[in-house]
């Protein structure tokens, strides 16, 4: 599937663009001291800048179709929203059923290595897509992000979870051994989140994890069990199974909702947010069966 891409000429659906990608986000938005904004690195973070806003823009392109179909009243748009759920790319993808039935512990091992290392932080991406947001789904993102803190609960915070089952599995999660697939999925959310003229896109893309995640995490849950794993250190996978559920409903009457209700644009970009983050997790499956040989 890579070489498909990088056939048709795209300089950002590659694996050396998406390593780099991923190496300087890891930089930039790790805490650091004003020493170490060199001039070279105003020049890099320049330079990626443009660089990433041509990434999602193709991103962009390949869904601006489909999405401009979208409705624009609140209502109408939920409808289609809620839909993605049964016909959004990437749905009921036959290597969910597969890693929860058949895949080996070894299998399972490479599928969480390549989806822990895509993953940008869904806390941090709330926080970053919530700066200015109106009141009321500034509060509801809220509410999400705390649920993802555990609610002040440090045990109960869903990101320590996943890094414990890194550590139980001894999963590779490093840059250079992640596919570019699993790394352009984290880069465009990454993108979305920090980029304010993607705000609304964020949103989209934030909302369709939600409403999409309890199935797969189900089946990976299933599959975390068969293969010995107890309910402490699967505790990741069963909680969005559950949780998210309940997630999604908030996140489309308390944010989605208002948000078009107030402008009906807001409705288009969280379409294009919403299938671009789905589409690279088309990506991703379809990367991952043809490691598995599963056509």
């Amino acid at each position: 599937m890579a070489t498909l891409w990088e056939y048709h000429g795209s300089q950002f659906l590659q694996q050396r663009f998406q390593e780099e990608l991923s190496y300087w986000n890891r930089e930039r938005l790790s805490p650091a001291f004003p020493s170490d904004m060199t001039a070279d690195r105003f020049d890099r973070d320049r330079r990626m800048l443009r660089l990433e806003h041509g990434f999602i823009e193709e991103l962009r392109a390949e869904v601006r179709e489909k999405a401009a179909r979208a409705p624009t009243d609140p209502d109408g748009f939920i409808a289609w929203f809620e839909g993605l759920k049964e016909s959004g790319p990437g749905q009921h993808d036959p290597l969910f059923p597969w890693l929860a039935q058949e895949a080996s512990r070894d299998e399972i091992r490479w599928f969480l290595s390549q989806e822990a290392a895509g993953e940008a932080g869904f806390d941090d991406l709330v926080a970053l897509t919530q700066v200015k947001l109106p009141p009321r789904a500034k509060l509801e993102l809220a509410r999400n992000y705390w649920d993802e803190m555990g609610r002040g609960n440090a045990k109960g915070m869903h990101g320590p979870m996943l890094s414990q089952l890194v550590d139980i599995l001894d999963l590779d999660i490093g840059i250079d051994s992640t596919a570019w697939q699993s790394l352009a999925l984290a880069n465009a959310m990454t993108a979305m989140a920090t980029s304010r003229c993607h705000a609304w896109h964020s949103v989209g893309a934030l909302g369709v994890i939600e409403l999409t995640a309890p199935g797969r995490s189900a089946h990976v849950a299933q599959g975390l069990r068969r293969i010995g794993l107890s309910g402490g250190e699967r505790r990741y996978f069963d909680l969005h199974a559950v949780l998210d559920v309940k997630h999604s409903r908030d996140w489309n009457d308390e944010a989605i909702a208002p948000l078009v209700a107030e402008d009906p644009r807001r409705a288009t970009a969280m379409a294009e947010g919403a299938l671009i983050r789905l589409r690279c997790g088309q990506r991703c499956f379809e990367h991952y069966r043809a490691h598995f040989g599963l056509g």
